[in-house]
């Protein structure tokens, strides 16, 4: 089975996450098995001082499994090893009908760009990537080549997201 594959890009503040989330929402609604990666710019933490797992990981421990009859986490500390390529992450992925990337602006799966009038930057991101496919904005986008969808409009954006990265298809395959 090929890992589909599809990404939220934009700059900060442009709704990426909210995007995401409600993607999400809409395409385990039509009975898809969705997957996300989310790519952080910044140093974050999903383990809290004081916690078990926290103080194995200050001992010394590279990887640190914190499971429960509800969910389990892996945590790797990189120490001096680099940030680790979209593809490796992937591959550690249980098997889904299709992995929502949050973020990772520089790789090349197929994108929508998600744009705000409140984001950080304006500058649209498709006019040097070949990889976004479509946009998603608040505002118009006038000069716009690629498909335009409002930001509001999961449904629509939803249904691009199946014809695009080859979901459609695939439930009647």
């Amino acid at each position: 089975m090929t890992q589909r594959v599809f990404g939220i890009t934009g700059w900060k503040n442009s709704g990426k996450t909210t995007l995401t989330e409600r993607l999400v929402t809409e395409l385990v609604s039509r009975g898809w098995k969705v997957a996300t990666v989310k790519h952080a710019h910044h140093d974050f933490d999903i383990d809290k001082e004081g916690t078990d797992s926290f103080r194995h990981r200050k001992a010394g421990a590279s990887e640190v499994a914190i499971v429960s009859g509800r969910r389990w986490a892996l945590m790797h500390e990189l120490g001096s090893e680099t940030e680790p390529a979209l593809g490796t992450i992937l591959a550690r992925l249980a098997p889904s009908d299709i992995v929502l990337v949050e973020g990772y602006k520089r790789e090349t799966h197929l994108k929508i760009e998600a744009r705000r009038l409140q984001g950080k930057d304006r500058t649209p991101l498709a006019d040097n990537d070949p990889h976004i496919v479509a946009v998603a904005a608040d505002h118009p986008q006038p000069q716009e080549r690629l498909p335009v969808f409002d930001l509001d409009d999961i449904t629509s954006i939803a249904d691009f997201v199946e014809q695009a990265s080859g979901l459609k298809g695939a439930r009647s395959a």
